[in-house]
């Protein structure tokens, strides 16, 4: 079982730098004045971003590579607290020589439904503790 780290420190105000265990940096920002994304955008651009590498590296192996690609994002939330994503939508917009709707529409189910780690982590159950040092 691999075990993957990110270390979180406080900036001040609700900023937060998070690290990774090679040193790459993400800006987490909650303040009124935005330097940074908000923790459920970060969470919305994950997904996004483990299914594009999953969709582009699909689509390269059937030698249609994509020559455009984005993906659209959008999160329906819950009332109240917590504020969690009740509904999820991916949009994949792409095109290139041969590309066809159907392939990249494949490529998107086969990326959610089977490779894509943050898509299987928000489809099932996680277990989540909290440990506390002094």
């Amino acid at each position: 079982m691999a075990v993957k780290k990110m270390v979180l420190h406080h900036l001040g105000e609700q900023r937060y730098v998070g690290m990774n265990e090679t040193g790459q940096q993400v800006l987490f920002d909650n303040s009124d004045v935005k330097v940074g994304v908000r923790p459920m955008e970060a969470l919305l651009g994950a997904l996004a971003a483990c299914t594009a590498v999953d969709v582009v590296e699909i689509m390269r192996k059937r030698k249609t590579p994509l020559a455009t690609y984005r993906i659209e994002a959008e999160g329906e939330r819950a009332e109240g607290i917590p504020a969690r994503y009740i509904k999820v939508t991916l949009k994949h917009i792409g095109s290139g020589p041969g590309v066809t709707k159907e392939q990249l529409e494949k490529a998107a189910h086969l990326s959610h439904e089977k490779y894509c780690s943050v898509a299987a982590s928000l489809n099932f159950p996680v277990e989540v503790t909290a440990e506390v040092e002094n």
